[in-house]
């Protein structure tokens, strides 16, 4: 036992000593952004995301990177403030820039440098970004100019469904319609009884329904009007007439059609 304790202790010294310690980070900082001064600094290491922080008044509307072989830069997929960048394995030891246009029409420009590399290194975790210029800051009061990517994505994702909604449910209207047209025809009765010499005088050819409606067919030189018959007692009722095919928007189970003096009652009749 004291011959393998020196040996587990020289062990364990040995991986602390080669033990990396984490990547130190800086503060989070505000950066002022100008049109016309160079693009500031931002330090981000391999193996962290570092990320940009618009300013509340505004979103971003886009984000070009210029390198996306190499490096991630991701805004999210709803629309925010917020956008994160992070070096591939790779990108290590090298720099690019980034463009991040917010939905005001604000342009904000930086220089992305890995730094895993240096001694000591440290790196940006948060960075606030703030418009310098005035015309910048003035945007940001007004109203947004751009819509968000991810907006219009989720804008185009909704269009989507709801086409794809409609489809199906024309769909559906449409085989319904199909399949009641191919049963139409068992659906017709012609269960009225009436007088035909009468009904011959007025135009009155036939009289059916289909469980729904009812229809008086003729030829008609003068269209006569169509009442319902209750308690021996007409009344008017609504119907249309078209091409000499009244349809009334009910099942009638006794009623008649007049001109003037001249009518001819109907009633139905169901067989037990």
């Amino acid at each position: 036992m004291t011959k393998t304790l020196p040996i587990l202790v020289g062990a364990l010294l040995a991986i602390n000593a080669y033990a990396s310690p984490p990547a130190p980070t800086k503060a989070p900082r505000t950066v002022q952004i100008s049109n016309t001064a160079a693009p500031p600094i931002i330090r981000v290491m391999l193996n962290e995301s570092t990320l940009l922080e618009l300013p509340p008044e505004e979103k971003v509307a886009t984000v070009f990177g210029g390198n996306t072989q190499d490096w991630i830069f991701s805004a999210g997929h709803v629309a925010s403030r917020f956008v994160s960048v992070k070096p591939k394995a790779e990108a290590a030891k090298t720099s690019t820039n980034v463009h991040i246009i917010s939905d005001h029409g604000n342009e904000y420009t930086l220089e992305l440098q890995e730094v895993s590399g240096d001694p000591n290194a440290s790196f940006d975790m948060t960075v606030f970004l703030v418009p310098a210029d005035k015309d910048a800051q003035k945007k940001m009061g007004d109203d947004p100019v751009f819509v968000p990517v991810a907006e219009v994505k989720e804008l185009e994702r909704e269009v989507t469904e709801v086409k794809s909604r409609a489809a199906t449910e024309h769909k559906e209207a449409q085989d319904a319609q199909e399949k009641y047209a191919s049963t139409y025809p068992g659906n017709l009765h012609f269960d009225y009884r009436w007088d035909h010499g009468k009904a011959k005088a007025l135009g009155v050819r036939q009289i059916w329904d289909d469980g729904k409606f009812t229809y008086i067919q003729g030829k008609f030189e003068e269209p006569p009007v169509v009442y319902e018959l209750k308690d021996k007692k007409g009344s008017l009722i609504n119907f249309d007439f078209a091409n000499g095919l009244y349809t009334v928007p009910k099942l009638l189970q006794n009623g008649y059609v007049a001109i003037g003096k001249a009518k001819v009652e109907f009633h139905r009749e169901v067989a037990n």
